[in-house]
């Protein structure tokens, strides 16, 4: 597969700015000598010059406005420097002719000003309190969001302007007035009908609905639609993943579900599903949701944002995280804001104890891992002529330990390794934030994608004949999956478009996926090595294709346990493989291997010859520990666990309103006391 190229080095952002400074300052020489081929030459290398920076260069971008020197700035110079030209060209009584072209530019420069006020107007109409996907948004008078050049004012005011300066330097070459008039001209009406669009979409009966009409459309949606269960998710953008993992355990809970988001752009970022999706950015509107029906509300995360829903005392929260590993974040003080922690196996329940974070054993709840449904068991040894090995590392963390991941210190070792054996396939799939904190881990991961990418050159392979219906299954998902937005759709024409999902969706999607990972795994090469970074195929795909799993102390352990294969776990904590065992448990049943990478043709071995491991049973007593008992089956404790808690806050709710009828018998309530609704059938 195709592999990312490395960011363009700082030397080529430093010969755009220098070519961009250095077209100004031959434009500005051109203008005063005059010397028309050089003015021509130098407006053209600006201009293109701009046309780089939007399409590659946009830090630079960024840069140049911090120094007061934005488009708008860039483009007025640039003209004004025409117009010297033109003066300095122009016999003295002949100056007087370019006056209205002067004073078209400035009106064209008062009107892109204009559009600029205009389109920050439309879009404060466009931005609604309340976010939503699969849920029927019409009522709102939602419409397609105005075209991209009248939001950008870098683009607009480069197309725009165009013809304005292609006249004047068609003016500066051949000393005819005319050719400046009618491209000024052409760019005024550009910049007139821009205006006008724009403010045709301010008319009251053009706008989208007010905040307070959403706002009212919204609690009526609550009271109709009743939701019972929710997941909560605030995150940034590589965070989604930690939300997408529980979307089909939620969908298949009994009752109404809901997700509830704080972050606008996180609404594109859950996968597809058929539950409903509302985006709260702000606290008083979250604090609806205390008037509703819901009842629970999951949370994969913290965020910082989560201590404000905990604040709604009708709500009853848990915590499952995003996975469980022997890291100090999978039993964060953080847990005993929440109700109920839910965790996986009474490993998990043993962490929080020794912790001491403050959880108290009866709020710990075993329900499993519903996700590993899907994972399929072992196999036995590996089928055909060769073992693949799927190399899984996590990312570096926030604390700079060491032994958080192993590509720094070992991943070069242990891929070398593997590489080295003929009879290895290699799936490298690393952390999606691998090197957002540490440089070294990106520099290293790159460096290991480059050692796959050699070995796949002097590893020659055919690909299967499936490579066809791969591509036509990868429509089929996509088209299923991704809406099919307009260029230049905004937030709000999103959600008109996804108002609904399609009857029996979530199910096509899930036979799509099977089918598609199916063709994935058939298309490739026999033997080519894989770097794995897009969302397909997902982890547990990989966890069926491979033989063995290398990874860190992370929650990819143990959820690969559920297929019981044999596994590694890279030591790069510096401590003695002893302590290394006695400090983190999941490692109990791995092969511990040293960041010198030495361990690996011994674990190969033992993975092609069952009967050389020594870690079988080991890994079946472990798996029990880490995901519990094998029935019933991890969604059944999910639901029994949700009908759990969703019982207790009814509970909750009904004391609460005894007791406030109770103490104030006189005193009418200055909210309207939620509904207790009824058990969901």
């Amino acid at each position: 597969m195709p592999l990312p190229l490395p960011r363009p080095p700082a030397l080529y952002k430093g010969l755009v700015t220098v070519a961009l400074a250095a077209a100004f300052a031959a434009q500005a020489v051109a203008a005063l000598l005059p010397h028309v081929p050089l003015l021509i030459a130098a407006t053209a290398l600006s201009l293109a010059t701009e046309v780089v920076l939007y399409r590659w260069q946009r830090g630079v971008l960024t840069l140049f406005a911090k120094s007061h020197a934005d488009i708008t700035v860039r483009h007025v110079t640039r003209d004004l420097l025409l117009v010297v030209g033109l003066l300095r060209l122009a016999e003295q009584d002949r100056e007087t002719v370019y006056v209205p072209l002067v004073a078209g530019l400035l009106a064209f420069y008062a009107l892109h000003c204009a559009i600029q006020a205009a389109s920050i107007l439309v879009r404060r109409t466009r931005t609604l309190p309340v976010v939503t996907r699969n849920i029927d948004a019409s009522a709102l008078r939602l419409s397609p969001a105005p075209h991209v050049l009248l939001r950008r004012p870098g683009p607009r005011l480069l197309v725009f302007g165009l013809p304005a300066t292609a006249g004047l330097l068609a003016s500066a070459s051949t000393d005819r007035h005319v050719y400046g008039a009618v491209g000024v001209a052409l760019s005024l009406v550009l910049a007139v009908t821009g205006l006008g669009a724009l403010l045709l979409r301010l008319l009251p009966g053009r706008r989208p609905a007010g905040e307070q009409r959403v706002l009212e459309w919204f609690d009526a949606w609550l009271a109709e639609y009743r939701p019972t269960v929710g997941l909560y998710f605030s995150g940034g953008v590589s965070s989604a993943y930690q939300a997408n993992m529980w979307l089909e355990p939620l969908a298949k809970t009994e009752g109404r579900p809901v997700i509830v988001l704080r972050e606008r752009f996180m609404v594109q970022k859950i996968a597809a599903t058929d539950i409903p999706i509302v985006c709260l950015p702000k606290v008083a509107t979250l604090m609806r949701l205390e008037q509703s029906t819901l009842e629970v509300l999951i949370h994969p995360s913290n965020s910082g944002k989560t201590s404000q829903v905990l604040r709604i005392p009708t709500i009853k929260h848990t915590f499952v995280n995003h996975g469980e590993s022997d890291k100090l974040s999978s039993c964060n003080p953080y847990a005993k804001a929440y109700d109920e922690v839910w965790v996986a196996g009474p490993a998990a329940r043993e962490r929080y104890a020794l912790a001491e974070v403050g959880v108290e054993d009866k709020d710990v709840v075993e329900t499993g891992r519903p996700q590993l449904d899907g994972v399929l068991p072992s196999a036995g040894p590996p089928q055909g002529a060769y073992t693949t090995v799927l190399y899984a590392p996590t990312w570096e963390g926030w604390d700079g330990n060491p032994g958080n991941t192993s590509v720094v210190a070992a991943g070069e070792n242990l891929v070398r390794a593997l590489l080295a054996d003929p009879g290895v396939r290699l799936l490298y799939k690393p952390h999606p934030l691998t090197g957002s904190v540490d440089p070294r881990a990106g520099a290293a991961d790159l460096r290991v994608r480059e050692m796959i990418r050699a070995a796949n050159r002097e590893r020659a392979g055919t690909r299967s004949p499936a490579g066809g219906e791969l591509t036509a299954l990868t429509a089929e998902l996509d088209r299923l999956t991704t809406s099919a937005f307009r260029s230049g759709a905004d937030i709000a024409e999103k959600m008109l478009v996804q108002s609904a999902p399609e009857p029996g969706r979530a199910e096509a999607v899930a036979r799509a996926t099977a089918a598609w990972e199916a063709a994935y795994w058939a298309s490739l090469p026999e033997g080519e090595h894989q770097v794995i970074t897009d969302a397909r195929p997902a982890l547990y795909s990989c966890f069926n294709a491979a033989d063995l799993l290398i990874s860190d102390v992370s929650s990819v352990i143990s959820d690969f346990l559920a297929s019981e294969k044999p596994y590694a776990v890279a030591n790069t904590s510096g401590l003695p493989e002893d302590l290394f065992r006695a400090a983190f448990p999941t490692v109990a049943a791995a092969t511990v291997l040293t960041p010198d990478a030495a361990g690996v043709p011994g674990l190969l071995e033992t993975v092609r010859h069952p009967e050389k491991d020594d870690f079988a049973e080991a890994r079946a007593e472990l798996k029990l520990r880490l995901l519990g008992p094998a029935g019933p089956s991890s969604q059944e404790r999910f639901d029994a666990a949700v009908r759990d808690l969703c019982e207790s806050a009814r509970e909750h709710r009904v004391r609460v309103a005894e007791r406030l009828r109770a103490e104030l018998p006189a005193v009418p309530s200055p909210r309207s006391e939620p509904a207790v609704p009824a058990a969901p059938r």
